[in-house]
């Protein structure tokens, strides 16, 4: 087998895509080659692997039950905690108790934006209208009707609409666009009186190159030397800073997921189709989900109950006794999860085999905490991994090149990266791409059978194999050994967008003083079940209370 390319994304664009094609044709070869070497069984023998089986497959798997809590108090607010630092419940506890008002929070969150040395490249847009939304949500607090997140501000990732903002995805090609009306996920969010602040960079339609065609690069916050992590580059420079308490995200191999393992933070990738894509701006629709993120876990759980829920505009959205059941089966966000006699399963290959010895150890130590505070490890045999991998670039590239059809005049317009994925996905025939579709049925049949032998319901795998790439060389050091960042920066993560399983990112510790993330998957519908797991090795850790500025 030939070696991959990994082009040099530091430097500048294509002008045509023949200029990429004999390197994309070469790498897609070798990416199809397992994918044809193996077929699915011919009709009429191959009954449950059309495309549309893998909605069924999720929309059929029952709902686990629901994560044990006990009642806690409402979040108290930390002591000498300035505002910028507080988490959504600590601010919403704040505002009840008449310890800090929203138009004062606003006004130190402001001080902040201003200083673009906090988060280079993170803010694209200050959203309009922000000092009368602040003064109508201490209204409500004193007239006590606040609603569930009042005055809570948050970013949103520029693939993300807001009525009357600047909405890009990133990219030269989409000119000055301004959205006309709010995604769904803001206006239930604005239902709950949480309020839009800032837009958040993205690489090029969520898939392009670090350094963006349009705007620069997103520098982390821990290291401004060093990248975010992506395509959620913003909203993860925006909470490593302290720039809002929450951010919306999407993540179609990673993104939301890869971004908060870099930089320190807590993000959630849901089940496929919990929470609706209506209003956001597609890279690979298949793949495609929206979450948020924040800097702990059970500030996730809080925010999550207003996004999800069926929407006519997302035809792939969950239906609504499976959303009744998981909304039903979902922690209240007054109880804190325990452990109680939990088995989670650690699996056995795949997930370590590219990863920096710092990484590792990270995890064994989260998982022997767990393992201390009562949570039974067993190993688990997830099947296919390559092969799920391989199926994902071939649907991922696909469907980017299929939705950047009718821009193919401005090829040169677009960063290097996005380039070589929309020529990636051009060498894929018709039946490659439809057999990556009709794997998916059989690949999470498959996963859900590993996770009942196991007698599991959630699993633990490392994040990101290494620490936040140098912006010089973007390439990730794995024991010494420097890896182009293409080949490492999904490779833990996108297995579950194809998969469809929600996924949660939380830190778990440092590496040469920078921070490693840690995964916890769960079945279908699990949402709750992975929050709950995160936010109870957030009560026995502080990993998650780290801030670029305590080294």
């Amino acid at each position: 087998m030939t070696a991959p390319y990994y082009p040099d994304l530091t430097r500048g664009s294509a002008s045509s895509p023949d200029e990429l094609l004999p390197a994309a044709t070469a790498d897609m070869t070798e990416v199809l080659e397992t994918s044809r070497s193996s077929p699915l069984p011919s009709a009429p023998d191959a009954p449950g692997s059309e495309p549309i089986d893998f909605i069924a497959v999720l929309h059929g798997a029952s709902v686990p039950g629901r994560f044990p809590g006990l009642p806690v108090p409402p979040t108290p607010m930390r002591p000498d905690v300035p505002f910028h630092d507080l988490g959504v419940g600590e601010l919403l506890h704040a505002y009840a108790s008449g310890r800090a008002a929203v138009v004062d929070v606003l006004s130190v969150l402001r001080t902040r934006w201003d200083r673009t040395e906090l988060a280079p490249g993170a803010v694209l847009a200050v959203i309009d209208g922000l000092d009368e939304l602040a003064a109508e949500a201490d209204r409500r607090w004193r007239s006590g009707t606040a609603r569930p997140l009042e005055g809570v501000f948050f970013g949103v990732k520029d693939m993300i609409d807001v009525a009357g903002a600047p909405v890009t995805a990133g990219s030269v090609v989409t000119g000055d666009r301004i959205a006309t009306r709010d995604a769904v996920v803001v206006a239930r969010l604005r239902a709950a009186g949480a309020i839009p602040a800032l837009i958040t960079a993205t690489t090029e339609f969520a898939c392009g190159a670090p350094v963006n065609a349009r705007y620069g690069v997103v520098r982390n916050p821990w290291d401004t030397d060093r990248w975010t992590g992506g395509s959620s580059t913003g909203s993860a420079g925006a909470l490593a800073a302290g720039l809002v308490p929450f951010a919306l995200g999407t993540d179609t191999g990673g993104s939301i997921r890869v971004p908060s393992a870099l930089c320190g933070l807590s993000g959630l990738k849901p089940t496929y189709g919990l929470v609706p894509r209506t209003g956001v701006v597609s890279l690979a629709w298949s793949l495609d989900h929206v979450g948020p993120m924040a800097r702990c876990a059970d500030d996730l759980r809080l925010v999550l109950p207003h996004l999800l829920g069926t929407d006519a505009g997302d035809a792939t959205g969950s239906p609504t006794q499976v959303w009744d059941q998981v909304r039903s089966q979902s922690l209240s966000p007054d109880r804190r999860p325990s452990v109680g006699a939990q088995r989670v399963g650690v699996p056995t290959r795949w997930f370590t085999d590219l990863c920096d010895s710092g990484v590792r150890q990270a995890w064994h130590q989260a998982i022997g905490r767990l393992a201390t505070a009562g949570v039974e490890i067993v190993d688990v045999d997830l099947p296919s991994m390559r092969l799920i991998h391989d199926e994902l670039t071939v649907i991922l590239t696909s469907e980017l090149a299929s939705n950047q059809e009718a821009v193919a005049d401005r090829f040169a317009d677009h960063d290097l990266g996005m380039q070589v994925r929309i020529v990636r996905g051009g060498v894929p025939s018709a039946v490659d791409y439809l057999r990556a579709l009709r794997r998916r049925a059989g690949a999470l049949r498959d996963t859900i059978a590993a996770f009942d032998a196991g007698a599991v319901d959630l699993l633990i795998t490392p994040g990101v194999g290494g620490v936040a790439p140098e912006l010089s060389d973007l390439r990730i050091e794995v024991d010494g050994d420097r890896i182009p960042m293409q080949a490492m920066i999904g490779r833990n993560t996108g297995p579950f967008d194809y998969l469809g399983l929600p996924a949660v990112m939380i830190p778990a510790g440092t590496s040469a003083g920078l921070p490693v993330g840690m995964q916890i998957v769960g079945r279908p519908w699990a949402d709750d079940a992975v929050l709950g797991l995160a936010s109870v090795f957030q009560t026995l850790t502080t990993h998650h209370q780290r801030r670029f500025d305590d080294r």
